[in-house]
């Protein structure tokens, strides 16, 4: 059985950090993009940082560049999200998505999600 478990979310003060982990279970992590997802409230899922598994190229996107590291250990199938310097505005569920493409922020190439983690920073 594919499984993803995010974890690490939470309520912290703008300017703070948070890390959010996701585990992943029934798959071959190492031949998987992973990446993270967000979803505010009333708005759509956008793509936040996916990291592929060749070469294991970083992309991010353009409102997270800077602040947010996306890292993943092979060993321990598990894909980091590093929040730094957070935002009212980062205030979402953060999802963790695994896909086969290569290197794709397309939240369409990704078949497998998490049930979601809840991030709420407060001004």
């Amino acid at each position: 059985q594919v499984q993803l478990v995010e974890s690490g979310g939470g309520s912290v003060q703008a300017g703070q950090s948070i890390r959010l982990s996701c585990v992943a279970s029934g798959l071959p992590f190492g031949e998987y993009t992973m990446g993270w997802f967000r979803q505010a409230p009333g708005k759509g899922r956008e793509f936040v940082s996916a990291s592929s598994w060749l070469h294991g190229r970083a992309d991010y996107a353009d409102s997270v560049k800077g602040r947010f590291t996306i890292s993943r250990d092979n060993a321990q199938n598990t894909v980091y999200l590093q929040m730094n310097t957070l935002k009212p505005e980062d205030t979402a569920v953060y999802y963790c998505a695994a896909s086969l493409v290569v290197r794709t922020v397309d939240q369409s190439e990704y078949k497998t999600w998490g049930q979601g983690t809840q991030v709420t920073v407060s001004s």
